[in-house]
């Protein structure tokens, strides 16, 4: 049960990171295009792969932390059900260009990003 109240506790923190990030971005950049969304996704996915990485070679990360780190807090931040009504809207409203970009740059930053964080997992471990 302590498992569960970890993961929901990290699942309302990063939903409020992903609004925090939203907003800034959308100030910051405008709302033509979902810079917001990107952002978070990217973010996550990075963080993603460092704490999995971390977590899955080691016993620096405990499963309970590992859990809440990442189906807790990446689940509340990262989006891609955002990123999917998103593209569809996109897609709807005949900008296929847009659509394409948003597909393009955040299916590739995102495994990117997953990639750097691994990497950065495993620095952290050597160093």
């Amino acid at each position: 049960m302590a498992r569960f109240l970890w993961i929901c506790l990290g699942g309302a923190a990063g939903t409020g990171a992903r609004y925090l990030l939203t907003m800034g971005a959308a100030a910051a950049l405008g709302t033509r295009f979902p810079y917001g969304t990107l952002a978070v996704n990217i973010i996550g996915s990075f963080l993603i792969g460092g704490i999995m990485h971390v977590g899955l070679t080691t016993d620096v990360i405990s499963p309970t932390t590992r859990m809440a780190l990442t189906t807790g807090i990446m689940g509340g931040l990262t989006t891609y059900s955002t990123f999917s009504f998103e593209t569809v809207r996109y897609l709807q409203q005949g900008a296929w260009a847009l659509g394409a970009l948003n597909i393009l740059l955040t299916t590739a930053s995102c495994l990117v990003a997953c990639m750097l964080g691994i990497a950065a997992g495993r620095w952290v471990l050597a160093g």
